[in-house]
């Protein structure tokens, strides 16, 4: 065996320090020996500070992560389409604020978390925006689609139509009954003729009394302005009588293309001091502003029943209109037809055809009622061809028996034949 020369111990090694050597037991010699110590931890790690800014800006990750979906799925709520299958009318009082609005709009079934859409509202900048009226829900409107709505502030409309050719009262009785208006009805009704024949739009919670303000302001507006381009040379005496006139004219003829010669026809009987002949004044003082049932003819009896309308019994014009007027009936009052025309008979058409002597007159008036024989006889054909005349429980008014007969007076004519009687 060789040694090792450079005395380096076994295998090549250098030899530990040399030091007295100490036995060791078998357990000591199978015990591992301790390692290195793992080295000492900072103050400032274990700092209270740090700790607390670990949680805190972990909290906040938390918060911003919440926040983050919260918007998320908000803005999804505030966009989807809403729950309301057929939509609805909504209406916004004064001063609603938007939670009183979003809790309404939840019980309505509108929306589907009143919560989402009022602070969808307020994160939109519209808190204060909202304006009061009715609106019309769509179906599945969303909850911006009904804020945008809410803020646009396109409220339902509703209409109220005066006709031409109303009274007073009937047109007070349109107002009456619309349900969409508010309030009582004035407590003095307008005199006949001052009401606008117009078609008003207005939003729900209008009240009745701001639709006949409405109507006065915009007839007596109309009536001065047409009023002051009239001809120079009209036989009335004031502005009512202008009125008056114009709502006899209205109630003569609803077609446009004859109206300011209906007009010239009354003009030229006033400037001729003959009475006016007119069947619709007759009417109205026997029924006033009520009018006349549609089943009620006039009868013969009725032409002489004196009343301070009656223009076959008195002279010039009745003491006020028989109607309220519209703006193509004054303007035919006020700039007529230039014509020599003193009396009309209807044509049977819808129409009429003028005259402007008696005899010329009487012959369209007898052609009128040949034209009213061969219609009622062509009508008792076709009965009879249905079994008509086979029919029991006629009436005996034709026998004779019935003096007080239907007048036959043309229809809207000035007294039929006997016109120039009357003069």
């Amino acid at each position: 065996m060789t040694t090792n020369p450079a005395n380096n111990g076994e295998f090549g090694q250098k030899p530990a320090a040399q030091g007295p050597i100490v036995p060791k037991t078998a357990s000591e010699a199978l015990r591992p020996e301790v390692g290195t110590p793992p080295p000492n931890r900072s103050r400032a790690s274990r700092s209270q500070i740090v700790v607390f800014m670990n949680f805190f800006f972990s909290l906040v990750m938390l918060v911003i992560l919440a926040g983050g979906l919260a918007i998320y799925f908000g803005r999804q709520a505030f966009n989807e389409p809403g729950p309301s299958v057929n939509g609805d009318t909504f209406m916004v009082k004064q001063n609603s604020g938007v939670q009183d609005i979003a809790d309404q709009l939840e019980r309505r079934g509108l929306i589907s978390d009143a919560r989402v859409f009022r602070l969808g509202v307020r994160a939109y900048g519209n808190d204060s925006a909202l304006k009061a009226g009715e609106y019309a829900i769509k179906p599945q409107a969303s909850m911006r689609d009904i804020m945008d709505l809410l803020k646009s502030g396109k409220s339902v409309m509703y209409s109220l139509t005066i006709p031409e050719g109303l009274t007073v009262e009937q047109a007070l009785e349109r107002i009456a009954e619309q349900d969409a208006l508010s309030g009582d009805m004035p407590k003095t009704a307008p005199v006949e003729g001052s009401l606008a024949t117009d078609t008003l739009r207005f939003t729900r919670g209008a009240t009745r009394q701001q639709m006949v303000d409405k109507l006065l302001a915009d007839q007596k507006k109309l009536v001065e302005d047409v009023w002051q381009r009239r001809a120079p040379d009209l036989p009335l005496a004031s502005i009512d009588d202008f009125v008056t006139l114009a709502s006899i004219v209205e109630k003569e003829t609803g077609r446009g293309d004859e109206r300011s010669r209906v007009a010239a026809v009354f003009l030229n009987r006033l400037a001729k001091g003959m009475r006016l002949q007119s069947d619709p004044t007759i009417i109205y003082g026997l029924f006033g502003g009520k009018g006349k049932p549609a089943d009620r003819p006039i009868y013969q009896s009725d032409i002489q029943k004196p009343t301070p309308y009656n223009t076959y019994l008195i002279n010039g014009l009745p003491p006020t209109p028989i109607a309220n007027p519209g703006r193509a009936a004054l303007e035919a009052v006020a700039n007529p037809s230039k014509t020599d025309d003193l009396y009309f008979v209807a044509d049977g058409t819808g129409g009429h055809v003028f005259a402007s002597t008696l005899e010329e007159h009487n012959q369209n008036v007898a052609r009128y009622r040949a034209l009213q024989k061969k219609q009622a006889d062509d009508a008792a054909k076709a009965d009879a061809a249905k079994g008509g005349a086979d029919q029991t429980g006629k009436d005996s008014s034709g026998s004779g028996t019935n003096a007080d007969k239907p007048a036959d007076n043309g229809g809207d004519d000035l007294g039929g034949g006997d016109a120039g009687a009357a003069q």
